[in-house]
């Protein structure tokens, strides 16, 4: 008789006990299930793709990148890479400067005579103590419709750890678009496409 009262005792306790777990194993999964309310990225806005097709170059805007040109090695005591993220040497030993790896020059100051960059440029024949306002020109033409040229206003020097000494040139684009750069330097020349967006 106590064997059998026993046989029912577990008979009775078994189906409670898996109850309980598996009550106990859904209250496990709940806490740890993948949440299903992730929210959805937002629609992008015909603002913001207008925004990310301006700052993206046309086809027949042929800008140097670092995808198509080998970089330049500059010489001893520069950095034999540009020293920022994002750019690279472009140029010869006569006359280079330091490019963005995509050929686009984004976000400039905006005033009225247009949008300003600071260029610097560099060449192996150019001394600071000798030269504190380098014989530097700079010039340039929009590409990709009629447009005033680039405004120069003259040259100065930079001097830096990073950079040691640089020829500092500002300009102002006097629109956005695709724009051909040349700078002249003691019989060096350089020419570079960059695309100019807001």
């Amino acid at each position: 008789m106590h064997k059998l009262s026993h046989i029912l005792s577990l008979l009775i306790l078994a189906p409670l006990l898996a109850g309980c777990a598996s009550l106990t194993g859904a209250k496990a999964l709940e806490e740890y299930r993948m949440p299903t309310d992730v929210p959805t990225a937002p629609e992008l806005t015909a603002t913001v793709q207008a925004e990310i097709a301006a700052s993206i170059p046309p086809v027949d805007c042929p800008v140097t990148t670092v995808a198509e040109n080998i970089p330049f090695t500059a010489p001893e005591p520069y950095s034999s890479n540009a020293p920022w993220e994002g750019l690279f040497w472009f140029g010869t030993k006569g006359l280079w400067t330091a490019l963005s790896t995509d050929g686009v020059w984004q976000g400039l100051p905006d005033n009225p005579q247009g949008y300003t960059q600071k260029i610097m440029w560099w060449s192996d024949l150019f001394v600071l103590e000798d030269e504190l306002q380098p014989a530097l020109v700079v010039t340039g033409r929009r590409l990709d419709a009629e447009a005033p040229p680039l405004q120069f206003y003259g040259a100065t020097n930079a001097m830096a750890g990073d950079i040691k000494t640089a020829m500092l040139t500002g300009v102002d684009f006097p629109t956005l678009g695709c724009w051909e750069v040349t700078g002249d330097y003691k019989k060096s020349q350089l020419t570079f496409v960059v695309w100019v967006a807001p």
